[in-house]
């Protein structure tokens, strides 16, 4: 009777659990927190300084930007093993996966470039100079538009996929950091760091259609860093990490006002959502921690220690 029950209870849970994988720079390892239970169930050995992390579309593959190892790793998430380097540049640090599954394409910092990589064939099919610093890296829905932002330069770079040649550059204030085509690609979003803002593009245009500032009651303005950010789900409101002022600020997408601020770990960085997006998942490197985030509630619900200075996330559904 127990032998039967407890195969019963087997039968009933899901294949898999729901994960948020989250990189750590300094100890060069990767934390995987169970959704269910809000802990960390495994810790994965790295390249050198891992930071931007991205899943295939079927989820059998986890690219892995290791900085300083000079290589973006691609890794085999149910065992963890690596399975091989591809070329990616000099110091990695951000990349995007076009929705053809095949093609990457990473900001190389050091190099002022944009490297293009075919994933399976494994090798690099154009190099795209860029402004100083390149890190935020987005893809328009279509695929048919690049987007790399670079911190010194402080402009956005627009990218044809079909020729791997820019067609414009967009100022933006000073330091960007983080990139995303919004509302079906009608919009293209930029976080500037030291700005303080987010600029929202027209994507048909270019142009600028506005401009989001943040102020965070009792904290300095030179602390307000706003870094990455997700959108929620139909893209009513944007969730934004706002760097060493520790809050989290909700945007409403629309009207591209701030609504709400939530206090989270020091420091945040980067965020992902759960499957149904109900809980948002930030990274806070120096505290070295992750802020579970009651998105309905807009409410940080619970703190999971991960590794030192955790940078990217990403969901593995």
């Amino acid at each position: 009777m127990i032998r039967t029950s407890f195969l019963a209870v087997l039968l009933a849970l899901p294949a898999s659990a729901a994960e948020i994988w989250v990189t750590n720079e300094k100890d060069d390892t990767i934390s995987v927190i169970d959704i269910a239970t809000l802990e960390v169930v495994r810790t994965i050995p790295t390249g050198e300084r891992p930071r931007g992390i991205t899943f295939s579309k079927d989820y059998s593959k986890v690219y892995i930007c290791a900085s300083d190892s000079d290589a973006v790793q691609v890794m085999d998430p149910v065992t963890g093993k690596i399975l091989h380097d591809l070329p990616s540049g000099e110091d990695p640090e951000q990349f995007v996966l076009h929705p053809d599954d095949r093609h990457l394409y990473i900001a190389n910092e050091d190099d002022a470039i944009t490297t293009v990589v075919d994933v399976e064939e494994r090798k690099v099919v154009a190099q795209i100079d860029v402004g100083i610093e390149p890190e935020g890296m987005a893809v328009s829905p279509d695929g048919k538009i690049a987007i790399t932002t670079s911190e010194t330069t402080n402009m956005a770079h627009w990218i044809d996929t079909e020729t791997n040649k820019l067609f414009a550059n967009t100022l933006v204030d000073s330091r960007p950091r983080h990139a995303e085509f919004v509302k079906d690609g009608a919009e293209l979003w930029v976080s500037a760091e030291i700005g303080g803002t987010i600029s929202v593009f027209d994507v048909a245009t270019q142009a600028e259609k506005a401009k989001i500032a943040f102020e965070v009651q009792g904290v300095h303005p030179d602390r307000v860093q706003p870094v990455g950010f997700e959108l929620t789900e139909g893209d009513t409101h944007a969730f934004v990490a706002l760097g060493p002022s520790n809050h989290v600020a909700v945007v409403n997408a629309d009207s591209y006002e701030v609504e709400d601020y939530i206090l989270v770990g020091r420091r945040v960085w980067h965020m992902a959502y759960s499957t149904d997006k109900s809980l948002l998942f930030t990274t806070n490197g120096v505290s070295g921690d992750v802020t579970v985030i009651d998105v309905a509630r807009r409410e940080a619900v619970k703190t999971i220690k991960v590794g030192r200075f955790p940078w990217g996330a990403a969901l593995r559904p």
